[in-house]
């Protein structure tokens, strides 16, 4: 068996491990043919559907003009110091850009409150507050249909009886 299938992640890992995160790079195709790639952070839809990392961003910015000319996308969350502590996770999906102001400060809220931050109640923000807020930004909504992941942890460690034995034979 070939020791990615050792690494790889479970559907409740990835769901797991989303939901520990705060921070995702975003990689989207440049104007010129170079990936563009920005750190962002995300809310997280998870249903029996499936997946959808979400987040506001200026409407303006590089990386809407980029899913606008070209949806496909692609995603990296990672963590780790040690080799045996590496643990990621890389999605590919569209990135769907929506306008909806009330959805879009929802996200700002829950992306932010993922950082530690508290969530307050988005019906107590009034509008004009709200359109301060976004009034400049889209919302990017990306449903993964690919997934790739590692967990390092999951390898047998280097350092067993056994594997000692092995190389001091």
């Amino acid at each position: 068996m070939p020791r990615k299938d050792d690494i790889r992640m479970t559907d409740e890992e990835i769901r797991a491990y989303l939901q520990e995160g705060h921070t995702v790079t975003l990689v989207t195709n440049g104007p010129k043919g170079y990936p563009h790639a920005v750190a962002m952070f995300y809310a997280l839809d998870l249903t029996d559907d499936g997946v959808v990392l979400k987040f506001a961003t200026y409407a303006s910015s590089q990386k809407v003009k980029n899913a606008q000319k070209d949806p496909r996308c692609t995603l990296l969350i990672e963590t780790g110091h040690a080799y045996s502590e590496l643990r990621g996770l890389m999605m590919e999906g569209d990135a769907e850009i929506v306008t909806d102001l009330d959805e879009t400060v929802q996200t700002m809220v829950e992306a932010n409150a993922r950082t530690g931050s508290p969530l307050p109640d988005v019906a107590l923000i009034p509008d004009d507050v709200k359109r301060k807020m976004a009034g400049k930004r889209v919302l990017m909504k990306i449903r993964p249909s690919r997934f790739v992941s590692w967990d390092h942890g999951k390898l047998p460690s280097s350092k067993t009886p056994d594997a000692m034995k092995k190389s001091s034979s």
